[in-house]
């Protein structure tokens, strides 16, 4: 089906894009995935090839064009090829990073970080995962006290995506820790503040490359200053966000589907058993025209919520129907298509393979399939608000 989103500045993009793709993750992705790390150089690399928050204005360094679909084309990109790590690396900087900082920042603040982060000088990530809590982010217990003009950090997160290269770090904590929610607050840590340090990148089933850490705070003083928007309106600060973040998700899904079910067609197609090409017995038939007409259906779907984020319309509903539908379609997707390769698609050369391994954490960070419904139901209103 013919997708109508797309303007000739969106084309000439994902020819960017797809070439700086092809050109600089494609024939290092393997060596990556081994060193369970990207270098932070290609993050620089796309900042310098005008990739990265492209919605920051022309006077901080970026293209001043706060259009989804310029995000969007990033994601459809990377999962074209199978570069799940690098594809959650850049939408994590570009996505959900930096719309904090445009929303929350500073004319101080604006000025002191957006030309990094939109150059890919400084690399970004978010934290509020603890090791004692997962969707429930009311219960964390890293605190921040004022003293002065610094706050003192204390506590630990885990499970941070960019965790070892991000150079600044939006951290959730509790600044008031007698309240749950109108106790939260945001906090720019820079990598290098005393206090602050890096525990393991963990080793995980899937995207091996991209760097996920544990955090440790030990009374790391942080500037007064580096207050992102207003104390103890933290969390309804990521509430806001949080659409954002699961449309990128949904939005990474659906690629991702869509080149698992390219990978399987090409593949049953030269793939003989019987005689015959296994694309032509009935049962591949008819379990990828299933398959076809999800993607479609997802697609058309996903397609209209970037163009109602763009005009501040999508709901938190809307996104969370997107994200749960758009991630549990990208696992069915690589099991199909895993499962037509046959033995074969269980061997690392075939990309399936690893798109089987990478797929299955969608379906949890960034509010699982589970929470995702939780706030359908609510807006159904067949749950306390």
């Amino acid at each position: 089906m013919r997708r109508t989103l797309w303007q000739p500045e969106h084309d000439e993009f994902r020819s960017t894009v797809r070439n700086f793709i092809e050109g600089e993750v494609v024939p290092n992705a393997e060596k990556w995935a081994e060193a369970e790390i990207i270098p932070r150089e290609l993050f620089s690399a796309a900042g310098a090839a005008g990739l990265l928050s492209t919605a920051i204005p022309k006077e901080y360094g970026g293209q001043g064009a706060p259009d989804w679909r310029f995000n969007m084309i990033l994601a459809e990109e990377t999962a074209r090829v199978g570069a799940a790590a690098v594809g959650l690396g850049i939408t994590l900087h570009t996505d959900i990073c930096t719309p904090y900082f445009l929303d929350l920042a500073t004319d101080e603040q604006k000025s002191r970080w957006l030309p990094g982060i939109a150059s890919g000088a400084l690399l970004t990530t978010i934290a509020m995962t603890e090791p004692a809590i997962g969707s429930d982010l009311a219960s964390m217990t890293t605190t921040a006290r004022r003293e002065g003009d610094e706050y003192v950090i204390d506590g630990a997160k885990t499970l941070i995506s960019n965790g070892i290269n991000a150079d600044l770090l939006i951290v959730a904590v509790k600044t008031d820790p007698t309240q749950k929610h109108a106790g939260i607050s945001l906090l720019v840590v820079d990598r290098d503040t005393p206090g602050f340090e890096h525990g393991r990148n963990l080793k995980k089933v899937g995207q091996h490359a991209q760097d996920t850490a544990e955090l440790f705070f030990r009374g790391a003083r942080v500037p007064v200053t580096n207050l992102l928007g207003t104390e103890g309106e933290g969390f309804r600060h990521m509430t806001r966000n949080l659409p954002r973040e699961r449309i990128s998700m949904g939005t990474y899904g659906v690629a991702a589907s869509r080149a698992a079910l390219d990978w399987t067609l090409d593949y049953v197609t030269k793939r003989e058993a019987f005689g015959r090409p296994i694309g032509n017995f009935q049962n591949t038939g008819f379990r990828l025209a299933e398959l076809a007409t999800e993607v479609d259906i997802a697609q058309a779907f996903i397609d209209q919520c970037v163009l109602a984020l763009n005009d501040g319309e999508l709901s938190a509903a809307d996104a969370a129907k997107a994200k749960w539908w758009c991630t549990e379609l990208q696992g069915r997707a690589v099991d199909l298509g895993l499962q037509m390769h046959g033995g074969y698609g269980y061997l690392a050369e075939y990309p399936i393979s690893q798109a089987w391994a990478d797929a299955r954490i969608a379906r949890i960070y960034g509010g699982t399939t589970e929470i995702m419904k939780e706030i359908v139901s609510r807006d159904l209103g067949l749950r306390a608000r």
